[in-house]
């Protein structure tokens, strides 16, 4: 099953999502460009960029601009190249962090998260410092259904488990069966939302509010930077 807090962080990015469309347009361009970069601009034959551009889709991107992105990667508009890169640390209270990017320029994007961690109470570990305790999922986002329905068409093709409020769901699996899970519920004639690989926390914590509002505005400043595509934490 999967932990709570992963359930609220998706929550809490769909909320600052809607607040900051515009950036967030910026950082699914990115994923666009690197998914091209490395598979080529056929969805049909690259799973990273259909993934991509569900994303890009349920930030309402408009398709010239997501097909302009797929040519940057594949070398036909203008040249941008990123590369992945994952920093692990620590938030107020001990919380472990993983924090996804995609950058241009190694040094001064591991310089940055480490002065926005410093400044906020925050500490950059090493590789593998918290990563033990976290667990790599398929994640995909549906909404406009119902609970059953999901179970109807997901559980057969490789669902771990279904979370959700009533109005959006989040289906998990292992990282291989994202494909398959993901074709069922198209196949159920359901939107996507977004399909994508994530860190599930396996072992999370609990602390008092004060620190978790510590630790939810270092996850918005931290996910305010250009760089920062998701942060992940084992906040319970």
């Amino acid at each position: 099953m999967a932990g709570h807090s992963a359930w609220k962080n998706i929550k809490h990015r769909k909320a600052a999502v809607d607040k900051k469309r515009g950036k967030n347009w910026s950082k699914v361009s990115r994923q666009l460009i690197v998914a091209a970069q490395k598979g080529g601009g056929d969805p049909a034959f690259n799973p990273s960029l259909r993934f991509a551009i569900d994303a890009a889709r349920a930030a309402n991107m408009p398709r010239d601009t997501i097909e302009k992105a797929i040519k940057k990667g594949t070398g036909e508009g203008t040249s941008e190249h990123y590369e992945y890169a994952r920093y692990e640390g620590y938030a107020p209270g001990g919380v472990a962090m993983i924090i996804e990017c995609l950058i241009s320029n190694a040094n001064k994007a591991a310089a940055d998260i480490r002065v926005i961690l410093d400044k906020n109470g925050g500490k950059m570990g090493v590789p593998g410092s918290v990563a033990f305790g976290f667990a790599q999922k398929g994640q995909i986002i549906v909404e406009g259904t119902t609970e059953e329905t999901l179970m109807n068409c997901c559980l057969d093709a490789g669902a771990d488990d279904i979370q959700g409020d009533g109005e959006t769901f989040q289906v998990l699996c292992a990282p291989a069966d994202l494909i398959a899970v993901r074709a069922a519920v198209v196949g159920a004639g359901l939107q996507v939302e977004s399909a994508e690989i994530v860190w599930n926390s396996t072992q999370t914590v609990e602390v008092d509010a004060h620190t978790i509002a510590l630790v939810e505005k270092l996850v918005e400043l931290l996910e305010d930077h250009d760089d920062v595509q998701r942060v992940y934490t084992n906040l319970a």
